[in-house]
């Protein structure tokens, strides 16, 4: 959530920051005027308690001289009824901001690109450089289809359009995938937790899928559970409505979990293969830290995501995203995007994003800073998406027959 005291304090500044982010200029007068509402409640309960004070100091001094103090006796009682009035009122206020609020984006950083979408967004860097094919490279389901990796009918015939079930080497590489990057994260000083697939709706307020994307959730019915989007909801929140010690942090921590989305938003986009799946393998890279540490830890979890595509020979590029293509909790993102032969362009296989202290405000995450409790930065990002790593294996390391070679560092992870 965004912070409602900076809001009223600069509501210029701010209003100018949310409309870099694409909100809508009539959702921020809204928002101004449920602030000044606010403001205005407190006020009112702020007089109606100083009035009380004074006639608390009054009453004890007409008490002591053996005054009457009838009269004052009956505006004290009056006006203990009128603070219960002002503090309901304000407590009305108070959720009626905050209801808006959680539909509120986060502020991009003042360093964030403007644009409109992904054709805005920035090229930092390529790494490494992809091959040249003396043949027409095929794209990955083809590839799996004739390796017999991956059947996508028999996932249509289990579940519904979206799903796939892997098979032989391509069920192992999978597995071979998530235990490589969980090492390799770990070696970077990220501790290994296991986590719930499913969440309840407190958690995706606290990390801001909720309530904006609730269509994109799969619910369980009659209960408030849903299967998780991201481990990025399970791992941040389980330090939700904490104060942490300012030794424990920072908190680095790598989750390997099956993911679920409906992608109700991604109608007809890439309908075929592995790209855009309604259940998918994702290991995740999540961290809480110092407000004056979280640009570093940024750098390291986006070298970390690009070092591990490195050691599987995959040609990839950093790209820094603009404003308009920034997600919902995001004050700052790097995209890494893996280049695919088959489709000859770059695609998207990690998001690494600073979330400062946006997810941390929902989800009451705090360590104590000296005397006073200090919200968390979160951060939190790809380490890698597991399919689309599979895809890209096995577009860059295909031969002019169909087969496909194995990276070097994964052959142990397969008995090779």
């Amino acid at each position: 959530m965004i912070d409602l005291k900076l809001l009223q304090k600069d509501f210029d500044v701010m209003s100018a920051k949310l409309m870099r982010k694409g909100v809508d200029s009539t959702l921020i007068k809204n928002l101004k005027t449920k602030s000044e509402e606010l403001k205005a409640a407190k006020a009112a309960y702020e007089t109606l308690q100083a009035d009380q004070n004074a006639m608390s100091k009054e009453f004890g001094q007409l008490m002591r001289e053996k005054k009457d103090v009838t009269e004052l006796k009956a505006k004290v009682d009056v006006n203990k009824i009128n603070i219960t009035e002002a503090l309901e009122l304000q407590r009305v206020a108070q959720e009626a901001l905050e209801s808006i609020a959680m539909s509120i984006p986060n502020t991009p950083d003042d360093d964030v690109p403007d644009g409109a979408d992904e054709n805005d967004n920035i090229e930092i860097k390529k790494v490494l450089t992809p091959r040249e094919f003396s043949f027409a490279p095929k794209e990955h389901w083809e590839l799996a289809e004739q390796n017999g990796w991956i059947d996508f009918e028999r996932g249509v015939k289990l579940a519904t359009s979206r799903f796939s079930v892997s098979f032989g080497m391509g069920a192992k590489l999978e597995r071979a995938l998530i235990n490589f990057m969980l090492n390799f994260n770990a070696k970077r000083g990220f501790e290994e937790v296991s986590v719930p697939a499913l969440v309840n709706r407190t958690a995706l307020e606290g990390t801001g899928q909720l309530p904006k994307f609730e269509d994109d959730l799969y619910k369980i019915d009659g209960q408030e559970l849903f299967l998780i989007p991201t481990a990025e909801v399970p791992v941040t929140n389980l330090y939700q409505d904490e104060i942490l010690s300012a030794d424990a942090l920072p908190k680095k921590m790598t989750a390997y979990t099956s993911c679920f989305r409906k992608e109700a938003g991604a109608a007809g986009r890439d309908t075929r293969g592995m790209i855009r799946q309604h259940q998918f393998h994702k290991v995740e890279l999540v961290a809480l830290s110092k407000p004056d540490e979280s640009d570093k830890i940024f750098e390291e979890m986006v070298a970390c995501a690009s070092d591990l595509l490195t050691a599987l020979e995959l040609p990839h590029r950093l790209v820094t995203l603009c404003t308009g293509d920034l997600g919902f909790g995001a004050a700052k993102t790097i995209d890494l995007e893996v280049w695919l032969p088959g489709q000859a362009t770059y695609r998207e296989i990690s998001s690494v994003s600073n979330t400062r202290d946006f997810q941390a405000r929902r989800a009451k995450i705090r360590f104590k800073d000296g005397k006073e409790n200090t919200l968390v930065h979160t951060l939190n990002g790809s380490s890698l998406a597991v399919g689309r790593t599979l895809v890209a294996i096995m577009e860059n390391n295909q031969q002019e027959d169909g087969s496909i070679t194995i990276p070097e560092v994964l052959k142990p992870y397969l008995g090779m």
